[in-house]
C-alpha cells in the first residue's frame, strides 16, 4: 500500500456501521475501521457506506462519494437492501437491470480514474425460515458482482459462502448476523480478516 494511497470504503449500513457523518474521517465500528487498523503504511483510508442505501441511492452520489475521491483502492459492498425492500415493502429492483446499472458505476469510476477495486458479494445468513425466500431474489446479485468482479479484475470477497459456513460451524447465525443482515462483532472481524488477506496477499 502506498503511503499517499487514498483507500474508500463504500455501500450501505454494514459498511457504515455507524460512523459519525459529522467526522469525515470517522470509520464507524465495523469491518472498514478493522481492515483500515491492519492496513499496512499510512494510507487515507474514507468510509462513505450510509445506511439503508440501496443501488439507486449509491448511484446518486456515486460523483460526490466516490468519484470526488479519486481512490486508489476502492471496496464496494452494495445490494442486499435491494432485496430487502423488494420483500419488506416491494419496491421493485429486477436483478438484471441492478446489474446493468452497478455496471455503469464501474464503467464511471475506470472512465474517471483506475482504482484497485474489490467488490463484496452481498450477503444473507437467514436467521428465520421466512429469509430463506429472500435467496430467490439475493442469489442473482450475488452471481452479477461475480460477473463484474471478473469482467472489471477486481478482488472479490465471496462473503455470502464465508459468513454461512462461519453460521453452520459457531452453531447459530444469528451469532454471525442477528437479523441476518447486519454483522455482529465476530461477523464484522471474519469480513476483515478476509478484506485484508485479498488486498495484502496475506494467507
Amino acid at each position: 500500500m502506498q503511503p499517499a494511497a487514498t483507500v474508500l470504503f463504500q455501500g450501505d449500513s454494514i459498511t457504515d456501521a455507524g460512523r459519525d457523518r459529522a467526522r469525515p474521517d470517522d470509520l464507524g465500528h465495523g469491518y472498514a475501521a478493522l481492515a483500515a487498523a491492519a492496513l499496512p503504511g499510512t494510507p487515507t483510508v474514507l468510509n462513505r457506506g450510509i445506511g439503508g442505501d440501496r443501488l439507486t441511492d449509491l448511484r446518486a452520489r456515486w460523483d460526490t462519494d466516490t468519484l470526488a475521491h479519486r481512490p486508489d483502492l476502492l471496496s464496494l459492498l452494495i445490494g442486499v437492501n435491494d432485496t430487502w425492500r423488494h420483500h419488506d415493502s416491494g419496491l421493485p429492483s429486477p436483478a438484471d437491470t441492478w446489474e446493468d446499472e452497478y455496471r455503469e458505476l464501474l464503467h464511471r469510476l475506470h472512465a474517471h480514474c483506475a482504482p484497485r477495486l474489490v467488490l463484496i458479494e452481498p450477503f444473507l445468513v437467514p436467521v428465520t425460515a421466512e429469509q430463506w425466500t429472500w435467496r430467490e431474489d439475493l442469489d442473482p446479485r450475488i452471481h452479477a458482482v461475480r460477473r463484474l468482479a471478473a469482467e472489471h479484475d477486481a478482488l472479490l470477497l465471496a462473503a455470502d459462502g464465508l459468513l454461512n459456513q462461519a453460521a453452520r460451524a459457531v452453531g447459530d447465525p444469528a451469532l454471525i448476523a442477528a437479523d441476518g443482515v447486519h454483522p455482529t462483532p465476530l461477523g464484522h472481524r471474519l469480513l476483515a480478516d478476509a478484506w485484508l488477506g485479498l488486498v495484502t496477499g496475506a494467507a
